[in-house]
């Protein structure tokens, strides 16, 4: 027994060592990563070492997460449902609430059906991988042509899949047509019997979560169509923001894509992941995405919830309105600034304040929280190297005199860095 002991302590030694070294490299080039306790006292003010700031972090674009219609419908469910669902949906973990809410996702959609998953992060998952093994099952190869910014689940997803890949240039629409054309550029026709030809699926976000900026929707629907591609669209940061009810980016440019993917955690205020499209698809999400065969299903509150968020989303417009708004003006306010920095475009609540060293992307940061004003620096691997930055969330709940005093703010600490 000593000398087992010995062994594991030794063992463990040796790991805690490579483990010190991994984050003391991390924390030379400024790219080490701590969480932060925040104690978020409503839906644009949190509390952090028992300072009141204003949260421009957050990813809760209408203010849904502190409604009283969706925080009220959450506590209904867990007094009605209990406060877990106690298995995966495949066992016992599927509930009225879980087939009542998939139905209403998939109207607002306008999709046949979907399926939630715990996470956003899962729902990419089990998209992917159940495509990659239903096409396996079926002797008919994949290639997934994904564009160079998604997001890290979808990355994560690709090389799960064991499937070919080929990544574009972020937005590279001739790129993707040059791929599309040709399946045997590059080399890639050796890696696929002469038949059945491989089916292309072309993987984006519609707004992408570091930028903001939007993808070009319409022509990534005409090229999917001209060349009998398979379109996955990452609706994470489009839903509930645009289009009619918060239905998605898509939606308001008037196109669809065959895999959807809506993430309820964001505009939405709660929790998880859908994954929405045919019938067939979200059945081989049920058989094939291990991800959601193999995790306990969403808690019944949090589903409650998504529902009064749906609900919400129809009725009070305004708040949709209200953060493009703020996404527009804020913008043209921050470009206006003497600043030698790069401010990302288009009217999304996302914006990026681009200046490129992590250091001084932290000390921003750090001024900005004492001027009482919560905006973490984004350093790699998050984003590209040499491209750190502070990345402004908008809520639709955030005041006119926050956001004056947010960019005034803004404008003294970089210019005194």
């Amino acid at each position: 027994m000593a000398c087992n002991h010995t062994i594991e302590l030794t063992t463990s030694t040796r790991l805690e060592q490579i483990l010190a070294a991994a984050l003391q490299a991390r924390q030379h080039e400024h790219l080490l990563r701590r969480r932060v306790t925040c104690r978020h006292l409503d839906a644009t003010h949190v509390e952090i070492a028992g300072r009141r700031m204003v949260n421009f972090a957050t990813n809760d674009y209408l203010g849904l997460a502190w409604h009283p219609r969706v925080r009220e419908a959450a506590g209904a469910a867990a007094r009605s449902h209990g406060a877990g669902s106690g298995a995966s949906a495949l066992v016992s973990g599927y509930t009225d609430l879980h087939a009542q809410a998939e139905e209403e996702i998939a109207r607002w959609k306008g999709t046949q059906a979907a399926v939630m998953l715990p996470s956003g992060y899962q729902a990419n998952l089990a998209a992917i991988v159940a495509i990659a093994k239903a096409a396996e099952s079926t002797g008919r190869p994949i290639r997934l042509l994904m564009d160079k910014l998604v997001h890290a689940s979808l990355i994560d997803a690709v090389a799960l899949s064991g499937c070919p890949f080929r990544v574009f240039p972020h937005n590279g629409i001739e790129k993707l047509s040059r791929l599309l054309a040709a399946v045997d550029k590059n080399g890639d026709a050796s890696r696929f019997p002469a038949e059945p030809p491989p089916l292309d699926v072309i993987i984006t976000e519609s707004i992408y979560s570091m930028d903001g900026d939007a993808a070009p929707v319409k022509r990534l629907a005409e090229l999917s169509a001209a060349s009998s591609a398979a379109w996955l669209l990452d609706e994470a940061h489009g839903t509930g923001v645009y289009g009619q009810h918060g239905s998605g980016y898509a939606a308001e440019q008037g196109v669809s894509a065959d895999v959807t993917i809506v993430t309820l955690s964001k505009a939405m205020g709660c929790s998880g992941g859908a994954v929405c499209g045919s019938r067939a698809l979200c059945d081989a999400i049920v058989n094939f995405g291990r991800a959601y065969v193999y995790s306990t299903a969403l808690p019944p509150p949090t589903v409650a919830s998504v529902l009064a968020a749906l609900a919400v989303m129809r009725d009070e417009p305004h708040r949709q309105a209200r953060v493009r708004e703020l996404g527009v003006r804020v913008r043209t306010q921050l470009a206006g600034l003497p600043l030698d920095t790069r401010i990302t475009g288009g009217d999304s609540p996302i914006i990026a304040v681009i200046l490129g060293d992590a250091q001084q992307a932290i000390g921003i940061s750090q001024r900005m929280a004492e001027a009482g004003y919560w905006i973490p620096a984004i350093r790699p691997p998050t984003v590209p190297p040499n491209q750190s930055r502070l990345r402004i969330t908008l809520s639709s709940e955030h005041s006119d005199t926050e956001v004056d005093g947010m960019i005034a703010a803004m404008a003294g600490a970089i210019e005194g860095a």
